[in-house]
This record gives structure tokens, C-alpha cells and sequence, in this order.
């Protein structure tokens, strides 16, 4: 039987190693490990945000988890520029403020995009298409407002988007850019962009890119840009994948045929449907169903890792990558190409807590 005063010294003992024991716990990755910690030292991991999500959990979230954030629709042509001589600048200064609050980088999208675009800009008074030459005088104006604008703030823009169809061998989209002006409005737009914000890095901007053919016209523009000295510097691949594709080697092409040319590369949208992949809108059929199974979430697990695996290999090359939305709770696939189907592509769910697939991105 021990006595009182061995009594205490063991308790004291005792009391000493718990103390050290919970003062040197280990930390579980699992529970603290977040993306821009994870990948600090490899790129920058961003969001594509909107102002409804700059307060409540998704502003926790976003600031939690990412080092950069991407307008998703407040500087497309459209609207921050509704009128000839109007913009509308309260979205965008909204995420921009908020990013410079929190310490993340921003890049801009869009300065020119056949999409959302407003009517006034390829037509007059009486509502004839403008000459060549007024066009210019416009894209000038709207890239230099916008890019001016947020000097300092922006590191980087996407230029110009989706200039290649997805079909043919033709180089260049028949959009109103191009039939107006031909092909010299993208080199217009890098110019200008530039001489708006000489650090800015600046990217042409594309789906679709593990596509051979489309790959391959989209290298074709970029190329010949470059050979012009026109000022761009790098490629954005906007990664609107599936759980089914790419493979591995489709995206290790990609990366390498780009920045053979000394062009930086970042994945600019990315998220995984799980749906097979479609390019174009569609009617709902019966078997189009909301669910998110067991298999889609190993499948999707599978390939976030994949992706995230290739991406770290090409450190240097690879250069950013943004996610196109900030968790399953909203995202626009849930009407992209069918309309009403929910879909689950991102690494956060509806709660806004981490999937399986977001620890393999960050555990590795």
C-alpha cells in the first residue's frame, strides 16, 4: 500500500503526462489540412464566386480553403457593360473588395467573349452592324475601362474565351468578333489588355482542350499570336470534366503542347460531373437522375486525385487552378445541359463539408 506522499507523487506524475500528451497531439491531417495550405507550394487554388457568396458559410468556406477567386459572371461584357455608356461595377467591386480584405488573389474573366455579350456592342443607332472600325474603337474602351479599373488588384486576366468551335478545321469561331473583324480582334484585345495593365498576366481561355483536333486549332491560335510578339502568356484549360475523362495522358498533352511554347498553363473552371460529359443543352429524359451514389463519389474521388496528381507533377508549368463554383449546394451544372438535374462536381457537398474526393486532392 502506498503511502500519502507517494500517493501524490505519482498522481503528479500522472497529471505531467496528460498534460504533455495532449499538449503534443499530433495533428490529424484529415480534420486541419486545407487546399491552400496543401498546395502553398505549388499554385494557387482558386473559386469561381458570385457576390451572394461573399457572406455566411460560403465566405468562411472560400476564405477557409482558397488562395485566389474568379468573378464568375460580374466582368463577362455584359454585366459590368449593359449599355454603351453605362457600367456597372457594384458585383465586381464587391468580390474584388472582399478578396483584397482577405488577402486572395484575383483573376479577371472575361475581357471578350462571344457569350454575354450585349447587342449594342456589334450594332448602331438604327440597329445595323457597326464597321470594323467602331468595333475596335469599342473593345479598346470596355478592355481599357475594365483592366484600368482594377490595376494592382487583378494578377491576371482571361483575355479572350472560347475564340475555337468545337467542330471543323477551321481556326477561328464564326462569332461577331470574328465576321466583323476577323481574326486581328484577339490580337486586338491582348494588346490592349496590356497597355491597360502591364503586369497583368494574360491567358486565352478554352473547354474542350484535351480534345486532339481542338487542341490542336486552339495551339494554332496561341502560336501565332506568339510568333506576332502580341502579348499573351499563357493558356487557360477550363477543365469542365466528368468522372469519366480525361485520362492522364490527354491531360499531360495538353499541359506539354502548351507550355512548349513558354506559355504558363492553369486549370481556369474545373469541376467533375457525374454525368457522362455533353457540350450542348438538352431536353430532361426519364433516366436523367439526381442522385449522387456511392460508385460516382469513388469514381469522382478517383479522378480529382488523378487530376491533382498530374497537376503537382507539372509544377512550374501548371500554374493555378480555380474550381468553377464553391460546393455542390449551387453550381451551374444543376442546368447545364439538362436543365433541373442536379449534379455534384465539386470537393465540398451541400453542407459545405470536404467528399471523399477532397482529401485525396489534399492528403498526398
Amino acid at each position: 500500500m502506498l503511502s500519502i506522499k507517494e500517493s501524490i507523487f505519482y498522481s503528479v506524475i500522472l497529471v505531467g503526462i496528460c498534460l504533455i500528451s495532449l499538449q503534443f497531439k499530433p495533428m490529424n491531417p484529415a480534420e486541419d489540412r486545407t487546399l491552400k495550405e496543401a498546395y502553398k507550394n505549388y499554385f494557387p487554388v482558386g473559386v469561381a464566386v458570385a457576390p451572394r457568396n461573399l457572406k455566411g458559410p460560403e465566405a468562411d468556406l472560400i476564405t477557409q480553403q482558397f488562395s485566389s477567386i474568379t468573378p464568375e459572371n460580374a466582368m463577362k461584357m455584359g454585366p459590368i457593360h449593359p449599355q454603351e455608356n453605362r457600367y456597372f461595377w457594384d458585383d465586381a467591386d464587391a468580390i474584388v473588395d472582399f478578396a483584397s480584405q482577405k488577402g486572395i488573389r484575383v483573376r479577371g474573366h472575361t475581357l471578350c467573349w462571344h457569350n454575354q455579350t450585349p447587342r449594342w456592342f456589334f450594332t448602331d443607332s438604327a440597329g445595323k452592324q457597326v464597321t470594323k472600325d467602331v468595333l475596335l474603337a469599342r473593345m479598346k474602351r470596355h478592355i481599357t475601362d475594365v483592366v484600368s479599373r482594377y490595376k494592382g488588384k487583378i494578377y491576371a486576366w482571361d483575355v479572350v474565351n472560347e475564340a475555337v468551335p468545337d467542330t471543323g478545321t477551321g481556326i477561328y469561331r464564326r462569332s461577331n468578333f470574328y465576321t466583323i473583324v476577323g481574326e486581328e480582334y484577339i490580337e486586338k484585345a491582348f494588346l490592349y489588355a496590356h497597355e491597360a495593365d502591364p503586369k497583368a498576366v494574360l491567358f486565352y481561355n478554352d473547354y474542350n482542350t484535351e480534345n486532339p483536333s481542338k487542341r490542336d486549332r486552339i495551339y494554332q491560335l496561341v502560336k501565332k499570336l506568339k510568333d506576332k510578339h502580341i502579348p499573351i502568356h499563357g493558356v487557360g484549360l477550363q477543365g469542365h470534366w466528368s468522372i469519366y475523362e480525361p485520362s492522364a495522358q490527354e491531360l499531360e498533352t495538353s499541359i506539354n503542347r502548351f507550355a512548349s511554347l513558354g506559355l504558363a498553363v492553369q486549370i481556369t473552371e474545373l469541376d467533375l460531373s457525374v454525368y457522362p460529359k455533353e457540350h450542348e443543352r438538352r431536353p430532361r429524359k426519364e433516366t436523367d437522375k439526381s442522385e449522387f451514389t456511392q460508385e460516382m463519389a469513388d469514381k469522382q474521388a478517383d479522378q480529382y486525385k488523378m487530376l491533382f496528381d498530374v497537376f503537382r507533377k507539372y509544377k512550374g508549368k501548371v500554374t493555378g487552378v480555380t474550381f468553377w463554383n464553391v460546393s455542390d449546394k449551387s453550381t451551374w451544372l444543376d442546368n447545364f445541359p439538362v436543365a433541373g438535374r442536379k449534379d455534384y462536381p465539386l470537393l465540398f457537398d451541400q453542407n459545405y463539408q470536404p467528399k471523399k474526393a477532397f482529401w485525396g486532392v489534399v492528403n498526398f
